[in-house]
Order: structure tokens, then sequence, then C-alpha cells
């Protein structure tokens, strides 16, 4: 059937029509073959590329089960033409490239032995690592290593507001974001959840100032002078108002807040948990392999 659709098209088939026709065949060859082909049984070869061939056998997986006939012999086509194009790529490298350049044996076994071993490790990490930790072990830590907590950027603590200046009740907001008193910030808050396009109101948490000037409409140009002579901050851009409450600050390259450092800590002690997990396991192996004399060292 093959050769008859290759005959009926020879005088204007092009190089996509060839392809659909082999996939279709291939289609119709793997439906009427099940999975039994092998090349041992003296399966023949479905295209051919140079000194390669492909087999239908190299295409089990090709093509995703209850795909339609035309589907199919789309995507098998498409297989067929990449696996070509690349076997030609291939060949054409290996001519042109010296010896010396194309010895890929070992970078290959040094390549799988390396996936299997981290796949391995992996997995262990997977299923051992524990990943709780205590506030008292990140405490401890920074407090062990206090000189590696050096602030790279300006921080603040801020309450910060951006409301439309068409919004109700503005004024109320200027009295509100200004004062410590508990039923007033109670107030700021259910006001800014009904009417700012953008708020701040945890006092308590460290940001950095940066992050926090891309929501205002100011520029800088000494940012640690501002942060020392500026604590109350109202500004506006044509539509919107924007109020600002610098509660607390720090300046870089002092020393970082354990509440800034809180999560990094908590990061570089699994980390280190997953190094010493991983070490353990190698050293077990050994141990192991020593208890069983599994392995020798010869002398010459």
């Amino acid at each position: 059937m093959l050769l008859f659709l290759l005959r009926k098209k020879r005088g204007n088939l092009s190089c996509a029509d060839c392809f659909f026709v082999l996939g279709a065949f291939f289609v119709m060859v793997l439906c009427s073959c099940g999975s039994n082909s092998s090349r041992s049984s003296g399966e023949k070869p479905i295209a051919r590329a140079g000194a390669a061939y492909l087999y239908i056998s190299d295409m089990s997986d090709v093509v995703p089960d209850h795909t339609g006939k035309a589907d199919s012999a789309e995507i098998a086509g498409k297989y067929i033409n990449n696996w070509i194009r690349e076997q030609l790529l291939l060949q054409q490298a290996e001519k042109n490239l010296t010896e010396d350049k194309i010895k890929f044996d070992k970078m290959v076994e040094d390549y799988r032995k390396s996936l299997i071993t981290y796949q391995y490790e992996s997995e262990l990490i997977k299923q051992k690592l524990d990943t709780v930790v205590s506030d008292d072990e990140i405490s401890k830590y920074y407090d062990e290593n206090k000189s590696n907590f050096e602030l790279k950027d300006n921080i603040i603590k801020v309450i910060y507001v951006k409301v439309k200046k068409k919004a109700p009740k503005v004024e109320k907001v200027r009295g509100w974001y200004r004062s410590n008193d508990p039923k007033d910030r109670e107030s700021l808050s259910s006001y800014c959840y009904q009417y700012a396009d953008n708020f701040y109101l945890d006092e308590n948490a460290w940001l950095l100032f940066d992050d926090v000037l891309k929501e205002i409409p100011m520029k800088l140009y000494d940012k640690e002078a501002f942060l020392q002579n500026n604590r109350i901050i109202e500004t506006q851009d044509s539509a919107h108002y924007f109020f600002v409450n610098i509660k607390g600050f720090m300046m870089k390259k002092s020393a970082s807040p354990l509440s800034f450092e809180k999560e990094n800590i908590r990061s570089i002690l699994v980390n280190k948990r997953k190094v010493e997990l991983i070490k353990k396991m190698r050293e077990d192996i050994y141990a192991e392999g020593v208890k069983n004399k599994t392995f020798e060292i010869y002398s010459n």
C-alpha cells in the first residue's frame, strides 16, 4: 500500500506529503502488529538516514493512546522528519570532528553515574530530611554568626497607604496613619480594605526601603539622610494620595536584625542538615562495605 501511494503521487509528492504517508503507514503497521515487532524477528526499517535506520519499535511510545488516525499520522510524520534531520546533522558532525573531539564515552558514563547518585540522594532527602526548624535553633545560629549578617540595603518598618483622591474620608486617614492608638489603627485597617488601592500596616515587619520607594512617587538622592530626617511623609500624583509613617529603620552595612534574616537562616539550617544527611549516608555505605567485605584494594 505504501508503494502504491508513493507511485500515485510521484509526480507532485512534496516532502511534507512523504512524511505524512510514512506516518500513516507507521500508524497502520503499529495498529496491525501491536507491540510484538522486534528487530531480531526481521523487523524492516521505516526510514533511513545515511547508515542509520529507524524501526517501528523505536516509535512505540511516540503516538499517545486513543489518538485519531489523522492526528497519529501527523505526529508520526513529524517524528520521522525530526529523526532524519537529527541523524543527518549527527553524521555531518561526526564527519567533520576529529576523533579526540568525539570521545564522549567517559563523559556520558560520568554523567550517568552523577545522575543516578543525584536521584538516589534526592529520594533519601525526600524521605528522611527533617525540615522543621525551631525558633530557638534560628536564634542560636543568628547569635553565633552575627558577623555574617550585614545589611546590603536599607530596611524600614512602615505603615503605608495609597488611596484615590476622590475616596471618602481622606482627612480621617491623615489622622489614623499617624496615630499609635489601637482604635485608630483598627479604623485605618477597615478603611484600607474598603477604599485603599494599596496599603501595608504591619509595623513589626522589616521591608527593603527600595521596595517601598517603588510604590511612592518620590526621587531621593540621599536615602540615608532622608531616613534620618523623615518619619511622616505625604505626597501625591495626579490621581492618588500616599501616606507613609516610618516606624523604624536600619542602614545598610549595619547588623541585619534577626526577624529580617529568619527565613534565610531557616534555609541555611535545612541545607546543613541535607549536607550532613548525605555525608552520613555515604559513610554508612562505606562502613557497610568494609563490614561485608564487598570491596578490595589490590597491591601491585
